[in-house]
């Protein structure tokens, strides 16, 4: 993490943040001007999604709850026009919003309130995870007629190229190089979010779901060990 932090304090960070709180919009400018980064600010969800499209930005701050277009509607266009990494706000604790953004596409998110400094560690490991950081070995996998490809980040299943997420990339890594093991629910969110699981993350069964619609026979690839976590079998 050291030599991760050492390269940002290198090279300035860019984030925009889409929320229409400007209390916290202020908050959280002072904050990344201190840690040496740069802030810029959206209030509106179309203003926010016009900002995303035409900014080089490293990653966005997305806020659920926003006025003429929410942050939902303004993750899912910008899916489909960049792939840029984004981590939800929400002040919702109920899990199917959670999950809706999740399906939108989000790498992460975070309720409020929140710690600054967890905010900047999620984005971190957002950022290690997109760049293809957070899994060290980059020797090539072959199992149960998929393979994933680490250095360049392919994945191909039965001969066919699979077009997967930053995060369903690294967590079929994951499984794969632990085949025929056990991985626990703490185990992948420890490796891909470097945190602790809650009982309230429905994170992974959102992204096993969609790892098992985009592999052929999927659902027996990757087994679920129920209040355990998920094992990939090798056979289909």
């Amino acid at each position: 993490m050291a030599e991760i932090e050492a390269g940002e304090r290198q090279r300035q960070l860019s984030f925009l943040l889409v929320d229409d709180d400007a209390e916290l919009c202020g908050m959280m400018l002072e904050f990344f001007t201190e840690v040496g980064h740069k802030l810029d600010i959206a209030y509106n969800g179309r203003e926010g999604l016009a900002a995303a499209l035409r900014g080089r930005y490293d990653l966005v701050i997305l806020d659920v709850m926003l006025p003429g277009l929410d942050g939902f509607s303004v993750l899912e266009q910008l899916r489909r026009k960049k792939d840029l990494p984004v981590i939800m706000l929400t002040a919702r604790v109920q899990q199917h919003d959670r999950i809706q953004g999740l399906n939108s596409g989000a790498d992460d998110y975070l309720p409020k309130p929140f710690d600054p400094d967890e905010l900047l560690a999620r984005i971190r490991a957002v950022l290690r995870r997109t760049q293809g950081a957070s899994l060290p070995s980059e020797v090539p996998v072959a199992l149960g007629g998929i393979t994933v490809n680490a250095s360049t980040r392919e994945v191909w299943s039965a001969g066919l190229p699979v077009e997967l997420t930053a995060m369903e990339f690294d967590l079929l890594d994951l499984l794969m190089r632990s085949a025929g093991q056990v991985v626990s629910r703490d185990q992948i969110t420890s490796v891909l979010f470097e945190r602790e699981a809650t009982p309230y993350d429905r994170f992974l069964d959102v992204h096993i779901s969609h790892l098992r619609k985009k592999l052929k026979g999927g659902r027996h690839l990757i087994r679920t060990i129920r209040g355990v976590g998920y094992v990939f079998t090798g056979t289909n």
